[in-house]
C-alpha cells in the first residue's frame, strides 16, 4: 500500500465524523428502545466532558438516550451542593426514571493530584456522604490518583494506606447513613490485588470496588482477568472498550467505542451480569488518544517492584493480539471543539447501541 494513501475504512470514518461535526445533526441514529434487559444502563458523564454539561443537562441526555442512571463521578457536576439546588437535581431524575451516583474525588492525602478544595479527604467523603443522601445515591465513589502515585514517596503502598485511614475515619457515618463507598482504579494507579488489599483492610461489608476495565489496561491488567478477580464486589463501573499492542519499549493503548476494540462483548458483559448482578454498568468512552507503557523500561517499571512477569502474561497475551486504531482529527478549517464534542457523543452513543444489540 502506498504510504501517502488514506485506508478506506479510516477515510469515511473521517469523512463521516467530519459531516456530524458540521451538521449539528445527532451523532448516531437509533431506534428508540428500551434498557438492555438484565443490565442498568448507564451514561458516566465524563463520557461527554467536552459538553460541560452540569448535573440537569447530563440527567435530561440520559433521558433521551432512554438510559436507568447516570454517574456524576465528582462535584464538579454541580453547579451548587445546597440542599435546595441537590433537591432540585433530584426532582429531575425522579421525574425521568434515572437513578443517581456519585463521586467524591480523592482519599490519599499524598497523591499528586489530590486537592484539597473540600478540605481533607475526610471532609470531602463526609461530603460526599450528604450529597449522595441528598440525590438518593446508594454509594459513594472514591479513588487515590493516577499512575504517578506509584513513583511517589512510599510508592502506591503509602498512598493506599492513607487511603484505608481516610475510610476507616468515616466507616460510622458511612454505615450510619446506610451507604457504601466503592474504590476506583483510576488512570493506572491501582492493580486488582491492590485493590483488593484495600477494600479488604477497610472493611468489605462496606467498602467495594467502582471497576473500571479500560484503567486495569493502564496498569497491564487484562480487563476480563480483573472483572473475574473484583466481580463480586463491585458496587460501581466506569466501562469502555481497548485495543492495546507491542511496542519497542513495552506496548501502547488506546481506548474506543464499546465494539470497536478487543473487548468480547456479548462474553465481559454475560460475565458481568453473573458476577455483579443489580449493579449499574456506565459507559465512559474515552478515545482518540494513544498511550504508552513502557513496561521494558526500568523507570516504569521501577513503579510496579512486587510485580512478576506470571501477574502480566495476561495482558502480554492480549497486547500480541492488538494493533492501533486510527486517530481521528478535525478537518482543516473546522471547529476542533466542536469535532471533539460530537466525536465523544457519537462514541457514546455506538456504544450503547453495541451493548443493546449483544447483551
Amino acid at each position: 500500500m502506498n504510504p501517502n494513501t488514506i485506508p478506506r475504512r479510516t477515510l469515511l470514518k473521517n469523512l463521516s465524523l467530519a459531516a456530524l461535526a458540521s451538521s449539528g445533526l445527532p451523532s448516531f441514529a437509533q431506534e428508540e428502545t428500551s434498557a438492555t434487559p438484565g443490565m442498568i444502563l448507564g451514561l458516566d458523564a465524563h463520557a461527554v466532558r467536552g459538553m460541560k454539561w452540569k448535573a440537569i443537562p447530563l440527567i435530561n441526555y440520559a433521558a433521551e438516550l432512554k438510559l436507568d442512571a447516570v454517574l456524576l463521578n465528582g462535584f464538579h457536576y454541580f453547579d451548587r451542593l445546597d440542599e435546595a439546588h441537590l433537591k432540585e437535581i433530584r426532582a429531575v431524575a425522579d421525574s425521568k426514571g434515572i437513578q443517581i451516583r456519585i463521586g467524591a474525588g480523592g482519599i490519599s492525602q499524598g497523591a499528586s493530584s489530590f486537592k484539597p478544595t473540600y478540605g481533607s479527604p475526610e471532609d470531602a467523603m463526609i461530603e460526599g456522604i450528604r450529597v449522595a443522601l441528598a440525590l438518593g445515591s446508594p454509594t459513594v465513589n472514591c479513588r487515590i490518583g493516577s499512575i504517578q502515585d506509584r513513583y511517589s514517596p512510599g510508592g502506591i503502598q503509602a498512598r493506599i494506606a492513607e487511603a484505608v485511614t481516610t475510610l476507616k475515619a468515616i466507616k460510622t457515618r458511612a454505615q450510619d447513613a446506610g451507604l457504601k463507598f466503592a474504590f476506583e482504579n483510576h488512570a493506572g494507579d491501582t492493580r486488582s490485588e491492590e485493590v483488593l488489599e484495600l477494600i479488604e483492610a477497610a472493611g468489605t461489608d462496606w467498602c467495594g470496588v467502582m471497576l473500571d476495565p479500560g484503567n486495569a489496561v493502564w496498569a497491564m491488567e487484562d480487563p476480563m482477568e480483573q472483572l473475574q478477580k473484583l466481580g463480586p464486589h463491585v458496587l460501581c463501573t466506569s466501562v469502555r472498550d481497548y485495543t492495546v499492542w507491542t511496542s519497542e519499549d513495552g506496548a501502547m493503548f488506546q481506548w474506543t467505542a464499546i465494539g470497536e476494540g478487543q473487548m468480547d462483548v456479548p462474553a465481559y458483559t454475560k460475565r458481568f451480569k453473573e458476577l455483579c448482578p443489580g449493579i449499574p454498568f456506565f459507559v465512559e468512552t474515552i478515545s482518540n488518544e494513544a498511550r504508552p507503557i513502557p513496561f521494558l523500561t526500568e523507570e516504569f517499571i521501577a513503579g510496579f517492584p512486587n510485580l512478576k512477569v506470571t501477574d502480566i502474561s495476561p495482558f502480554l497475551r492480549l497486547s500480541r493480539r492488538g494493533s492501533p486504531p486510527p486517530i481521528l482529527k478535525a478537518p482543516e478549517g473546522t471547529d476542533a471543539k466542536a469535532f471533539d464534542q460530537q466525536l465523544q457523543k457519537t462514541e457514546l452513543e455506538k456504544s450503547i447501541a453495541t451493548l443493546r444489540n449483544h447483551t
